[in-house]
């Protein structure tokens, strides 16, 4: 499935349960670092790549279009902790930026460093998102989950 969200939209898929997740395009080439406890690395990041913040249990839309936001256009570090580090437990969205993004609900929030993989429920796993300048391709996507655009403005302005 082909989407075109606008210039100032996001991509925002609801599973049947709280759980989602919104995704963007990149507009500018930047280094994306990626700070884990024993390094840190950067990751090229360029335009029409995308970046997604996956909210496993759900919370607010306006976060995760924050959270987002600093990736994208502020170039934020993201953080990725060991499996056994008790910070895990308290990181309610994840984010990652790549040219694809398969969303899985095998790996532990906030300890995966590829770039390529995002933590999600089981009703987003398994999902694939590609950039494609100023298109997203959308693969596998789950029964009873909905698609739809948010413009950045509104969510930023919601709640």
């Amino acid at each position: 499935m082909i989407l075109h969200p606008g210039e100032d939209e996001l991509v925002f898929i609801r599973a049947p349960s709280s759980s989602f997740l919104l995704a963007g395009s990149v507009r500018e080439r930047f280094a994306l670092v990626v700070d884990t406890v024993d390094d840190e690395y950067c990751e090229p990041v360029r335009p029409g790549d995308l970046v997604c913040v996956s909210a496993p249990e759900g919370g607010s839309v306006r976060a995760a279009a924050m959270l987002l936001l600093l990736v994208r256009d502020h170039h934020y570090p993201v953080v990725a902790l060991p499996k056994d580090h008790p910070g895990v437990k308290r990181i309610p969205m994840v984010v990652s930026a790549a040219p694809a993004v398969t969303l899985s609900c095998g790996i532990v929030r906030g300890t995966h460093p590829d770039q390529r993989l995002l933590c999600s429920s089981g009703d987003l796993a398994g999902i694939t998102l590609r950039g494609e300048g100023r298109t997203v391709t959308l693969e596998a996507l789950p029964p009873g989950c909905t698609i739809s655009y948010i413009c950045v403005n509104r969510a930023l302005a919601d709640e």
